[in-house]
C-alpha cells in the first residue's frame, strides 16, 4: 500500500524523539511525497521541527483533540504507535485513522490497532533506534537498518540562526566542547565534580569549554562549586531555548554527557558526542548509545545491577576524568 500521510506517535523525552527521527527519514526515502506528522510532547516540538523529514508537529494532548479538524482529507492513512499509550490508541481509533500500527505486547492494541507486530523492547538486544524500526516489519520491503545507516537519517537541517552574542562565543582555533553534567533525572549521572575535574584537565589553548543545562540545573552546578578558582568555562545554563541549544550544539565540535537528549542531538548533528554510561540493563550503551558518525561512549566493562533502584551509580563513578580527557584528546 502506498501511504500518503503517516502519523508517528512518540510522546516521551527529547532523546527518544531524536532516536525516532530516522524512522521519518526512512519513510521519506521509501515513500516519495509522503507527508510525515509527528505527535509528541509539547516540549519536544523544536526537536521534531528541526528535521527536514517532519512536515508537521502535533502536541499531545493540547492540539490533538482538534486535529485534523473538519478537513478529513488531512487525516493520516497510518499511525505508528512507536511509544505506546492507551489514550492515544483510543484516540486514533475514534478519529478514524484507517491503518493503526502497534505492538502486540499491549493488550489494548488488540482492540485499537488493526496492524500488530510481535516484539518486545525489554528482551531485545537491539538499540532503541533500531527497535523503532521493528514496527515497519509489517510494511513490505522494510527491514531494520544497521546503526551506521541510521546515522544518516536524522535530517536535522532546519536550524534557527543563533543570536550574534551566542554565535560569537565559539573559537575557530580551538575545539569547542560542551559539557552537559545534569540529566533532569533521566539517566545515571557522572557527577558535577567529575565534570569539573575533566574541564581542569583539558588544555585551554586547545579547548573552549561551555556548560549547558536548565536554569535549575545551573543553580545546582554553581552551588556544587563548579566555577570555583576562576575556571575558564562559559556558563550557558538557562540561557538557551531548545531550538537555540540545537543550533549551538551544531556550531560546536563536541559534547560530553550522560544518556541525555543533548547527547543524542550532538550525535544526530554529526558532532563528537561522547556518552558516559552505566553497565545496567537496559540503561547500558547497547540500548541507548549515541548514534552518529562521530559518536562514542565510555562504560565500565562488567555486568552490574546493584544500583538499579538508586540514582547514585558506583559503576559510572569508576570512570575517571582522565579516561574521558584521553578519549577527547583523540578527536583533535
Amino acid at each position: 500500500m502506498m501511504y500518503r500521510h503517516i502519523l508517528i506517535s512518540r510522546t516521551d523525552s527529547i532523546g527518544d524523539v531524536v532516536l525516532t527521527l530516522p524512522l521519518a527519514g526512512w519513510l521519506k526515502q521509501h515513500y516519495p511525497g509522503v507527508r510525515i506528522t509527528f505527535l509528541g510532547a509539547a516540549y519536544t516540538r523544536q526537536v521534531a521541527e528541526a528535521s527536514i523529514h517532519v512536515d508537521e508537529f502535533v502536541s499531545w494532548p493540547e492540539q490533538a483533540s482538534d486535529w485534523p479538524g473538519e478537513n478529513r482529507t488531512s487525516l493520516p492513512d497510518l499511525i505508528m504507535h512507536v511509544f505506546p499509550r492507551k489514550e492515544i490508541a483510543l484516540w486514533a481509533k475514534k478519529a478514524g485513522i484507517p491503518a493503526r500500527l502497534g505492538t502486540a505486547h499491549r493488550l489494548y492494541h488488540w482492540n485499537t490497532c488493526n496492524r500488530l507486530v510481535a516484539f518486545s523492547r525489554k528482551r531485545s538486544e537491539l538499540h532503541e533506534a533500531q527497535l523503532n524500526f521493528k514496527l515497519l516489519t509489517r510494511i513490505p520491503g522494510a527491514t531494520v537498518p544497521c546503526l551506521s545507516e541510521i546515522a544518516g537519517l536524522y535530517g536535522l537541517d532546519k536550524l534557527v540562526p543563533l543570536k550574534p552574542e551566542i554565535a560569537g562565543l565559539t573559537d575557530k582555533n580551538r575545539f569547542n566542547l560542551i559539557l552537559h553534567p545534569k540529566s533532569k533525572g533521566s539517566a545515571r549521572e557522572w557527577g558535577t565534580e567529575n565534570f569539573r575535574r575533566l574541564a581542569s584537565l583539558l588544555p585551554t589553548l586547545r579547548f573552549r569549554i561551555f556548560i549547558t543545562g536548565t536554569e535549575a540545573e545551573g543553580r545546582q552546578i554553581r552551588e556544587a562549586g563548579f566555577f570555583r578558582d576562576g575556571m575558564e568555562v562559559t556558563d550557558l545554563t538557562g540561557k538557551l531555548e531548545l531550538s537555540e541549544l540545537i543550533s549551538f550544539i551544531a556550531a560546536c565540535d563536541g559534547l560530553v554527557a550522560a544518556s541525555t537528549g543533548p547527547l543524542h542531538l550532538a550525535a544526530a548533528l554529526g558532532r563528537h558526542a561522547l556518552g558516559i554510561y552505566p553497565p545496567i540493563r537496559p540503561m547500558h550503551p547497547g540500548r541507548w548509545a549515541p548514534v552518529g558518525k562521530n559518536a562514542s561512549f565510555i562504560c565500565v566493562d562488567k555486568n552490574c545491577s546493584k544500583c538499579r533502584k538508586t540514582t547514585d551509580c558506583a559503576c559510572i563513578r569508576e570512570i575517571t576524568p582522565e579516561q574521558v580527557a584521553e578519549k577527547l584528546m583523540q578527536n583533535l
